[in-house]
């Protein structure tokens, strides 16, 4: 896709982990809407638990509004096709800001959830904790902590690590099972690896997934994103 649409929301990403789990297709083919295809790599789909903190998000040409601009997000992903376009599909996307989270339900089609959320670093090590608190939602909680370590991994195309970072579109759909694809927009995710210690993640027992055993870490210190509107696919 070639189109470009003026961005409408910017944020900064920060203090980001990528824990990825290979899982069997079979166990989420079943959870995708009509129109979208789960991407699998290696004969393997991939689950994704990424806890970081947002700043700075506002819409385009406004500026930063205290007690609503920065927050704790910890989102549940995978990776999907629509129309042969690769993208993000979001299972569920916790976040420690209630008007956020209704503006992204209402805005985008997105699964975010209200949850009450801790991050913290000292040392270069970020502990972190979320426990879902939304109304009539799956319960879903995450404790552990985590940080980066040696030198900067490059991802060239091809690699493991492009293939689940390198996704600038995400997939959502509203209540009538409507398919919606959004654009993000920023610059190459300035990866190192990174160690984890998880003490708690139910975060995929609602699809009946176990994310067992060691995962796959990346870590991103900082990265400014811009954002779509998110528009139909047909």
């Amino acid at each position: 896709m070639t189109d470009r649409r003026p961005w409408v929301l910017r944020m900064t990403w920060r203090d980001l982990c990528f824990m990825h789990w290979p899982v069997p297709p079979a166990l989420l083919s079943p959870t995708l809407p009509r129109g979208v295809d789960l991407d699998t790599r290696g004969g393997h789909a991939w689950l994704g638990v990424v806890p970081f903190t947002m700043t700075g998000v506002a819409p385009r040409f406004a500026p930063d509004v205290p007690g609503v601009s920065a927050f704790p997000e910890l989102n549940l992903r995978t990776y999907v096709t629509a129309g042969g376009v690769p993208g993000v599909w979001f299972y569920s996307l916790d976040a420690a800001q209630p008007l956020a989270v209704r503006l992204a339900r209402a805005l985008f089609h997105l699964p975010y959830f209200d949850a009450r959320m801790w991050a913290s670093r000292e040392q270069g090590v970020t502990r972190y904790a979320s426990v879902r608190t939304h109304p009539g939602a799956a319960p879903a909680r995450f404790a552990g902590a985590y940080r980066p370590v040696g030198d900067p991994v490059p991802a060239p195309p091809g690699s493991l690590e492009d293939w689940l970072t390198h996704r600038l579109f995400l997939y959502s759909a509203d209540r009538a099972g409507r398919v919606y694809r959004g654009r993000i927009h920023h610059a190459a995710w300035p990866l190192r690896r990174a160690e984890a210690v998880i003490r708690e993640n139910t975060l995929a027992d609602a699809l009946g997934v176990s994310l067992a055993g060691e995962p796959h870490l990346l870590h991103a210190e900082t990265l400014d994103v811009r954002a779509e509107w998110t528009q139909r696919v047909r």
